[in-house]
């Protein structure tokens, strides 16, 4: 693989709102970011002609050059899942996957494009690549708990529609940008994660809670294992359609009521989240009757996050405290005055487009 440039775009593809991050990378463990933009786009942009014109806008927010381009998608079609395997190089397992999706996952996946990793944040970081770990061994302490003592490795499995992928290369073209990388959301938030907090996921359990347009995201990792990812079908659309009676009341007008403390909008924003806690609940019973480990705090990213009514309701119905976490932890910030005065605002939704530029940049 040709060298990667020092410096990238890291762009997240959400369903409502595009975003956009430049980084470069100065010495091993320097990171700037020098802009970050973001924008609202249609919900649906049925051709390459529309897409690449939201992603000339994007780059025109952002300005600057990059040597390389790395892109998210945020899509409730895309495949992710978890899965456990006896010791196979990478090769091979895509190869079944996309052969006899069925045997393995349970799900056809001919009309996906798949790639799949060991789900330990040292394999997948670019170290093991055929699925060994970092002392050549096919297999670590985990994973001897297969039949007759065979050892099996868990893989992370990740897939986007073929005419999804064929939609951004084609946009990418007419903006006449090359995707060096192109993931999936959470697959990005997780990383994120990892350069924000090393600390924390490198010695604890957590759960990363990615509230999008559609709907959101749980992951819990646990010492820098990814365990559990899964999808629930609610996000800041179903919020709005809660608070605005579908439509009766005016968006804005009611989050500003919410935010200003409205009884009423409380109300109804109580009501409406109980869905996504019971959600997240259940995650955190099902990791914790399979673990010794205890989730103790939840980190929450996207833009209902920045709204305290909702991570204060979040809090009380789970009874954990949720805190928003900052992608741009560990980076030091050269922004121009107006963009550095709005970042405390804008960077819980960061994470994704943070995400795929870290992973660009460190490989």
């Amino acid at each position: 693989m040709a060298r990667r440039g020092n410096s990238v775009f890291g762009i997240d593809l959400g369903k409502h709102v595009f975003k956009g991050v430049l980084l470069q990378r100065k010495g091993d463990d320097r990171f700037v970011l020098t802009s970050y933009a973001s924008r609202e786009v249609p919900e649906e942009l049925k051709t390459p002609e529309e897409l690449a014109q939201q992603l000339k806008l994007l780059f025109k927010d952002l300005g600057g050059s990059a040597k390389g381009c790395a892109i998210a998608i945020s899509d409730p079609a895309s495949l992710l899942r978890i899965i456990e395997q006896p010791h196979t190089p990478i090769d091979l397992l895509r190869n079944a996957l996309r052969l006899n999706g069925l045997a393995v996952l349970n799900q056809e996946c001919r009309d996906f494009v798949l790639d799949c990793a060991p789900v330990l944040a040292e394999e997948t970081n670019g170290h093991g690549t055929n699925g060994s770990n970092g002392n050549g061994n096919a297999a670590t302490e985990q994973e001897l708990n297969g039949q007759n003592g065979v050892a099996k490795t868990k893989y992370l499995v990740g897939g986007m529609l073929r005419p999804t992928v064929k939609q951004i290369s084609e946009a990418c073209s007419k903006t006449r940008t090359t995707a060096d990388i192109l993931q999936l959301a959470p697959v990005c938030s997780f990383n994120a994660f990892e350069f924000a907090y090393p600390e924390i996921f490198s010695n604890d359990a957590f759960l990363l809670l990615d509230m999008g347009h559609l709907q959101s995201t749980v992951l819990i990792g646990s010492k820098k294992e990814l365990v559990l990812v899964r999808s629930i079908d609610y996000g800041g659309k179903a919020l709005t359609q809660a608070l605005t009676a579908d439509g009766a009341l005016d968006a804005n007008a009611a989050r500003l009521m919410m935010e200003e403390g409205d009884a009423g909008m409380a109300e109804i924003c109580r009501g409406s989240l109980t869905r996504l806690a019971t959600e997240v609940r259940n995650s955190i019973g099902f990791y914790e009757g399979q673990h010794e480990q205890s989730i103790h705090r939840i980190f929450v990213s996207g833009g209902l996050a920045r709204t305290e009514t909702i991570l204060q309701t979040l809090s009380d119905e789970l009874g954990l405290p949720c805190e928003i976490w900052d992608p741009l932890e560990t980076c030091e910030v050269a922004l121009p005055p107006a963009k550095r005065q709005a970042l405390p605002n804008e960077f819980v939704s960061l994470n994704v487009a943070c995400g795929a530029a870290f992973e660009y940049l460190r490989n």
